[in-house]
């Protein structure tokens, strides 16, 4: 199997929602449903990540999902698997299996539980990139869970590595330490790295991951890519193709909807909730199961207010 370059992972990419059986147990028929719909609708990739609910997976059903959205998902476009764990053993662990089960890049965030040093934390990357052959996406979630990742480190790793290393990073204010980021790698002096780079000078490739919310912004300060929830994937595939196209009446027609949607889903299980709710409501999952505890609740108006936008995002979709 060939490794993919870095150059290959790129626009769309959703990350899934893992259905679930009324007993919780994963629902692969229902997976498989949806994986195939994304790509049906203009997909580029699939990812799994966070808000596949991988926090309330164990080690065993983690590896058991990774090699479900290979098998389904790696024939018609790019599949990137979240490796990300409280300890390095553990993501080297799911690193090394998701390069085995055909994933074409992994994605890790740091851990969550505690506010690791940040030499720990470059040494946890570290061991990432080094148990796989693969891109290796470096994902700062501190929108969801933990701080933010410092920009000196985010840089390190790329002048360490090369272009091997992508980002998606989700720590506020987004677009000016997107474009930080953009600027301490342009400051590298050429021949910083001696691995992976192009002329001599790392590339810095970065994909969005606001759920779509900060998607034009990041577009024009750079980006290669999204990874936004799937239940908006008809909106967001329309939005890249008119920003790639510039067609600024377009973006703006499809953006104002679609933020105001992404601004009602309130942290991770807000996400959740809202994104079962619609996939649902598209005929693609059989219920809106999520994984207890939670924190966040679907309420009646707050769906009614889902449903108006919603049709707001499919009717500039059509036009």
């Amino acid at each position: 199997m060939t490794t993919p370059n870095s150059s290959e992972i790129a626009g769309v990419l959703p990350v899934f929602q893992t259905p679930y059986h009324e007993d919780e147990s994963i629902d692969f028929a229902t997976l498989e449903r949806e994986i195939h719909w994304l790509y049906d609708r203009g997909a580029d990739g699939i990812v799994m990540a966070m808000v596949s609910e991988l926090l309330r997976l164990s080690s065993e059903e983690r590896e058991q999902l990774a090699e479900a959205a290979c098998r389904f998902g790696r024939e018609r476009g790019r599949v990137v698997i979240s490796v990300g764990a409280e300890a390095a053993v553990l993501a080297e662990r799911y690193a090394r299996q998701a390069e085995a089960a055909g994933a074409h890049a992994v994605m890790a965030i740091p851990p969550v539980s505690i506010a690791a040093l940040t030499s720990d934390v470059l040494r946890y990357y570290e061991r990432i990139i080094r148990a796989t052959s693969l891109p290796v996406i470096v994902q700062d979630a501190s929108g969801y869970v933990g701080r933010p990742m410092p920009v000196e480190l985010l840089a390190r790793l790329l002048a360490e590595f090369g272009e091997r290393i992508l980002f998606k990073p989700e720590a506020t204010p987004i677009g000016p330490r997107l474009s930080e980021l953009r600027d301490t790698v342009a400051a590298l002096p050429a021949g910083a790295s001696a691995k992976g780079t192009s002329a001599g000078r790392p590339v810095l490739r970065v994909f969005e991951g606001s759920g779509g919310i900060a998607l034009v912004d990041s577009y024009r300060r750079g980006i290669v890519g999204t990874m936004p929830g799937a239940d908006l994937i008809e909106g967001i595939v329309a939005l890249w193709r008119a920003l790639q196209a510039g067609d600024e009446q377009r973006i703006y027609e499809l953006s104002l909807p679609i933020s105001s949607l992404v601004a009602l889903q309130t942290g991770l299980d807000g996400f959740l909730a809202v994104e079962k709710y619609l996939l649902v409501k598209q005929g693609v999952f059989k219920n809106t199961i999520v994984r207890g505890p939670r924190n966040f609740e679907l309420d009646e108006e707050t769906r009614q207010e889902v449903d108006r936008l919603f049709d707001r995002v499919m009717a500039a979709v059509r036009r």
